[in-house]
C-alpha cells in the first residue's frame, strides 16, 4: 500500500473549551497497544488489547472520556492515530464514525534515533508515535506526514489496474517457467503465449531429438493451464477497463468521467488512464509542486558543509504512477511531436545518448502530469496537444 501524505496543520477543537486526550494505537496481529496521555497527568498510560479488538478499543475510549470529563467539567475532545500498514483504513473509517478524529500516519516519515543500535519495541514505538502528536497538535506539522486516506469507493476503483498488474507479473511467471523447463532440453522456440501452445507441445523434440519425457510434459501442461486462466481472468479486466474509459456502459466508477477525459488525449489509452486516475487525480492538490512531490519527481538536494551535490528526483512518492509517467513520457515524444513539450525535449537533449537524456524525460515526465492535472481540472488541453477524434 502506498502512503499518500498531505502536511496540513491540525484542525483546531470543536470547542474553545474542549480538553484533549490523545491516543496512539500501535497494530499487529498478536496484539494492540494503546498510549494514552490526558490533560490530568503528564504520565504516559498503556494499554494491551486483543487484536482487531476494535469493541474494547471504543469501550477504552469512552472510559477515558467519560472520566476525564468529570474530573475537569469540561468536553473531552479524543484524538488518535496509527501508522499506515497492513490494516488499511477501516479502523480509521470506524473511529471517525464514532466521533474520535483520527490520523493514519506514513511510517516512513517518522523520526527515530540514527544511532546503529536502538530499542526497538512495540511499546517504544507506540510512546514515539504519541509524543509526535502531541508535537503535531502543538502545531508542528512536519514532525510527520499524514495518509490521505480514500473513501470506500476510491479505494475499490483502483483495485481493477492493481490487480491487472498483479496478473501481469503471474503471467510472466508462468512463461518463464515453462521456457525455462524447456531450455535444459535445448528447445528455445517454443512459445507459451501462443494461440496454438497445446498443439505444438505435442510435436516438441529435444535438442537431440528425444519426445519429452512424461513428467516434464505433465508439469508444462499444468503451467499451461495456470497460464490459461490467468490470461482469461486479464481479458476479463481489460474488457471491464475498456469499457469504462470508452464510455459504452453505465459504471459505478467514481472516477469514470476523469478517466475518460484523459483516454481522449492521443497516447494515453484505457490502461494509463485509470492508473493515473486511481492512483493520483482521485484526490485534490493545492499545487504544482505539491503533485509532482506525490508522484516522487521533485529534485532532492544534499548539501553539508561544503558538500554540495544533486541526488536527482526524490522518489519518496507514488512508484506506480512515477513509472507510468516515465513510459507515458517516451510516449508523448513519439505520438505528440509538433507539442512544446516534445520541441523543448529535443531542443535540450538533439542526439545525444545516455544518462542527459534520461534525466530530461523525467523532466518531461513532471511537465506533463502537472498540464495534465491542470487539463483535468480545467478542462484545457495541454498545449498543442492532439485530441482523439
Amino acid at each position: 500500500m502506498e502512503a499518500r501524505t498531505v502536511n496540513n496543520p491540525p484542525p483546531a477543537a470543536s470547542h474553545d473549551d474542549a480538553v484533549r486526550c490523545v491516543l496512539a494505537i500501535e497494530l499487529s496481529k498478536k496484539s494492540w497497544i494503546v498510549a494514552v496521555n490526558t490533560p490530568s497527568s503528564e504520565k504516559i498510560s498503556r494499554y494491551t488489547l486483543k487484536a482487531c479488538d476494535w469493541k474494547e478499543l471504543l469501550k477504552l475510549c469512552e472510559r477515558i472520556g467519560t472520566r476525564i470529563a468529570q474530573e475537569l467539567k469540561k468536553d473531552v475532545e479524543l484524538v488518535s492515530c496509527y501508522e499506515a500498514g497492513y490494516d488499511g483504513f477501516w479502523l480509521h473509517r470506524l473511529l471517525e464514525a464514532h466521533g474520535i478524529r483520527n490520523y493514519v500516519i506514513d511510517p516512513a516519515s517518522l523520526q527515530v534515533d540514527r544511532r546503529a543500535r536502538r530499542a526497538k519495541t512495540d511499546r517504544v514505538d507506540v510512546e514515539r508515535l504519541l509524543r509526535s502528536l502531541m508535537a503535531y497538535l502543538r502545531g508542528e506539522p512536519k514532525v510527520w506526514s499524514v495518509v490521505c486516506v480514500p473513501s470506500v469507493a476510491e479505494e475499490d476503483d483502483r483495485r481493477l489496474h492493481r490487480e491487472r498488474g498483479r496478473l501481469i507479473n503471474e503471467r510472466i511467471q508462468h512463461v518463464n517457467r515453462i521456457k525455462g523447463l524447456l531450455a535444459i532440453h535445448g528447445i528455445y522456440d517454443y512459445q507459451p503465449l501462443g494461440h496454438d501452445r497445446m498443439k505444438r507441445l505435442e510435436r516438441l523434440r529435444t535438442a537431440d531429438g528425444r519426445t519429452l519425457s512424461p513428467r516434464l510434459k505433465a508439469e508444462i501442461l499444468r503451467e499451461l493451464q495456470r497460464l490459461e486462466l490467468v490470461i482469461g481472468m486479464i481479458k476479463t479486466i481489460e474488457a471491464e477497463r475498456d469499457a469504462i474509459a470508452s464510455a459504452k456502459i453505465e459504471t459505478e466508477h467514481s472516477s469514470a468521467k476523469r478517466i475518460q477525459d484523459l483516454a481522449k488525449v492521443k497516447c494515453i489509452g484505457p490502461e494509463f488512464a485509470t492508473t493515473l486516475v486511481g492512483e493520483v487525480f482521485y484526490r485534490s492538490f493545492d499545487n504544482r509542486k505539491q503533485l509532482a512531490s506525490y508522484v516522487g519527481l521533485t529534485p532532492a538536494h544534499f548539501q553539508s558543509g561544503e558538500t554540495c551535490r544533486d541526488q536527482g528526483i526524490s522518489k519518496a512518492g507514488n512508484a506506480k504512477a512515477r513509472r507510468v509517467m516515465i513510459e507515458l513520457a517516451w510516449l508523448w515524444l513519439r505520438h505528440q511531436p509538433a507539442s512544446p513539450l516534445s520541441v523543448w525535449f529535443h531542443d535540450r537533449v538533439g542526439k545525444l545518448k545516455g544518462r542527459i537524456r534520461r534525466i530530461t524525460i523525467v523532466a518531461v515526465a513532471r511537465k506533463l502530469l502537472i498540464a495534465l492535472w491542470r487539463y483535468l481540472e480545467t478542462g484545457l488541453a495541454p498545449e498543442g496537444a492532439i485530441l482523439k477524434v
